[in-house]
């Protein structure tokens, strides 16, 4: 069973996968060839002795909770989740259980959003300035679920113009409009577009930053939008000119409020910041545990990275991308 299909969470090898319908078209993407089956969210499957069905989890396109019963327990593997809305995806259903298995990824109270709204005027006024002063601006976004949510966020501030898109991204654009997700107008940058870009708003995977693929853009601020920019010092490491905090995950205020409406006893913490999570908790009475994966899980240190990516070249262009 899949929660959702970035390449921490869907592995090639099984001989078969189950995840949520909505998510199907993605995961076809990114697992060409393998044999995936989609249930609708909230429907029940019965599997041995368990009972399983698929919850939004608000992460991205088909992502969702795996509920799990057996003769009475439930558990709930939530994924990764965020509670934002989010327009390119449905939003996270709380789902009562005895055991929650939360991620951490930004465990700590420094991390707090601020409205999405604020963050795309932030990046349309950042585009603006660009504008006026004959450069290009270009943003660094994960290629699945931040760049279409991007795309669906800036729509109101697009005044008739079109976004530009690294070829990542394109695709994934594409795979989001099959599966009835409306985004605006964009265009592609393929190896041979050339000419001035000055003004212009370019989608890229943050692999592409400092690679080949930026020189054609000449002068050009590039951005980077993630919640780890929510720390300057990120920004600074990374060497990007501006940092929009805006993240796919839950902040600290919303993992609490998540544990809080799972009603659960006991919570099991895994990727990020786990350890402290689970201190917490269990500080204030929680049965609490944490559970390692395989994935070493998102630092600060590996912001920007592209660890466990999809195909990390399009057409000869650096790309690839990695959840944050």
């Amino acid at each position: 069973m899949l929660t959702h299909a970035h390449g921490d969470h869907a592995r090639p090898g099984s001989a078969a996968y189950l995840a949520a319908a909505p998510g199907l078209a993605v995961l076809g993407h990114r697992l060409p060839g393998a044999r995936i089956e989609g249930m609708p969210y909230g429907e029940t499957r019965r599997i041995g002795e368990v009972e399983v069905s698929f919850h939004p989890a608000g992460h991205v396109l088909g992502s969702a909770q795996v509920r799990i019963e057996r003769r009475g327990e439930i558990w709930i593997v939530s994924g990764d989740y965020k509670r934002q809305a989010d327009p390119t995806c449905a939003p996270f259903e709380p789902v009562r259980c005895h055991t929650f298995i939360t991620e951490a990824t930004f465990a700590l109270p420094i991390y707090r959003w601020d409205p999405t709204a604020t963050v795309a005027a932030e990046i349309s006024a950042w585009w603006q300035e660009n504008t006026q002063a004959g450069r290009a601006s270009v943003l660094c976004a994960y290629s699945l679920g931040k760049a279409q949510r991007l795309l669906a966020e800036l729509l109101p501030h697009l005044a008739g113009r079109t976004i530009r898109t690294h070829g990542a991204i394109e695709a994934m654009n594409e795979v989001y409009r099959r599966s009835g997700v409306l985004l605006p107008p964009t265009r592609r940058i393929d190896p041979q577009t050339r000419g001035s870009f000055a003004g212009e708003l370019i989608l890229a995977p943050p692999a592409a930053a400092g690679s080949l693929w930026m020189r054609r853009f000449g002068r050009a601020q590039v951005g980077f939008a993630s919640g780890w920019m929510r720390l300057r010092g990120t920004r600074r490491r990374g060497s990007f000119d501006r940092g929009f905090a805006l993240s796919d995950h839950a902040d600290w205020f919303d993992l609490l409020r998540t544990i809080e409406e799972s009603g659960a006893e006991r919570v099991l913490a895994t990727h990020g910041y786990s350890a402290t999570l689970a201190r917490f908790l269990g500080e204030r009475g929680w049965e609490t545990g944490v559970l390692g994966t395989e994935f070493r899980g998102e630092t600060p240190a590996r912001a920007g990275s592209d660890d466990g990516a999809e195909s990390p070249e399009i057409e000869g262009e650096a790309g690839g991308e990695e959840e944050e």
